[in-house]
């Protein structure tokens, strides 16, 4: 009975993960497209000189990759800390059920000893 709710209970815990993953990267592949599309859009309209326009397209790039670099820094981080949450929560699961386990133990084993000493007393 433990196992069952410790085991759905995880479940329902990495799926929500999942999901809050998926929607992440959904996010990043957005600002990534639509920092795309406005760096091609900046020299396609770009009214300066080849060399300058060149100036600008490298400037750009070097910022895009820092954008990105940092993005995929954040959702590491917060990948992380999402992964921690959910380890600690299970760890907690995982003592709780141990700890119910071990006080149902004990409790047959003292049911068991008083059992047979009833029964001692009753053939003595």
């Amino acid at each position: 009975m433990i196992g069952n709710i410790l085991a759905y209970y995880l479940l329902t815990l990495f799926k929500t993960l999942k999901t809050q993953v998926m929607s992440s990267s959904k996010l990043l592949s957005g600002i990534l497209l639509g920092a795309a599309a406005g760096a091609a859009l900046g020299v396609l309209f770009a009214p300066d000189r080849g060399t300058e326009t060149r100036k600008k397209i490298a400037q750009r790039g070097g910022e895009l990759g820092d954008t990105v670099r940092n993005k995929f820094n954040e959702l590491g981080e917060a990948l992380q800390e999402k992964y921690d949450n959910v380890k600690g929560e299970a760890k907690d699961i995982m003592d709780k059920g141990r700890d119910a386990a071990s006080d149902v133990a004990s409790s047959v084993n003292r049911n068991a000893q008083n059992v047979k000493d009833d029964t001692k007393r009753s053939f003595a």
